[in-house]
């Protein structure tokens, strides 16, 4: 693929779009992405290589920003980074020595998962909540999960920590912060582990993300989250769900 071609224009594209929701959400860039590129065929190891490579600088503007603002609760970033950094190598690694054909279901269920989880919270009906007591465990889980599928440490991490009654400012700004710790570990191990590959899907991501970040400020003000978790669920999931239903049919011994 070249840098010039068709497909790369929709590379851009899908990072406008998935800069666009995260902005309005503070999580899903990494879910969209994957969902779409996954659709498209690229391979599962490189999807989440390419996802965070691009969330180096997304993730590394956003926890600066939040910084500055104040928004970081130092103790409780400490607690998720150094957790999701060292689950987030785990799931690169592992994610790196698997076949794509094993590990791509496997990715699609964990989307459509997310998904459920995304039209959960927009019901409000994802967990009672209550004080989240083993933070580290859930950075490793969000961390693994993230390299895993390419987008999960939103997801999960924010939405656990405001679940069970966590302040939004601090929460938010802190699980922004501590994100860009554990995509810089992850993206490092894909490195280490895949070299440089597919420049033309980081490329693509990163310029779409940094178009869109200065109209997902905006976006943000004037769309209510609630809408845009529900249309972000539903499209991730009629995705997943496409996917494994044509999984299962391209299954051996199917007809």
């Amino acid at each position: 693929m070249e840098l010039s071609g068709e497909l790369f224009y929709w590379f851009i594209l899908i990072g406008l779009g998935a800069q666009l929701v995260d902005g309005a959400l503070g999580m899903a860039f990494g879910l969209v992405s994957s969902s779409v590129l996954l659709s498209l065929g690229v391979p599962p190891a490189a999807v989440s290589a390419a996802v965070h490579s691009a969330e180096v600088f997304t993730t590394g503007a956003s926890g600066l920003s939040h910084l500055v603002a104040g928004n970081v609760d130092k103790r409780l970033f400490l607690r998720l980074a150094g957790a999701g950094a060292l689950g987030g190598i785990c799931g690169a690694y592992v994610l790196t020595q698997l076949p794509a054909h094993i590990i791509r279901p496997l990715i699609y269920l964990y989307l459509f998962a997310l998904a459920l989880l995304i039209l959960l919270r927009a019901a409000g009906k994802l967990m009672p909540k209550g004080q989240v007591r083993r933070v580290g465990l859930l950075g490793f889980v969000a961390g693994l999960l993230d390299a895993s599928g390419g987008g999960g440490w939103g997801p999960v991490a924010t939405s656990t920590l405001l679940a069970r009654g966590g302040t939004a400012r601090t929460t938010i700004g802190t699980v922004n912060a501590a994100e860009f710790v554990v995509t810089l570990a992850i993206s490092l191990t894909f490195l280490l582990t895949m070299g440089i590959a597919h420049l033309e899907v980081v490329a693509g991501l990163l310029i779409g993300g940094m178009l869109a970040a200065p109209l997902a400020a905006i976006l943000v003000k004037r769309v209510r989250e609630q809408w845009v978790l529900v249309a972000v669920g539903i499209l991730v999931l009629l995705i997943s769900s496409y996917n494994i239903t044509m999984t299962l049919l391209r299954w051996p011994g199917t007809n």
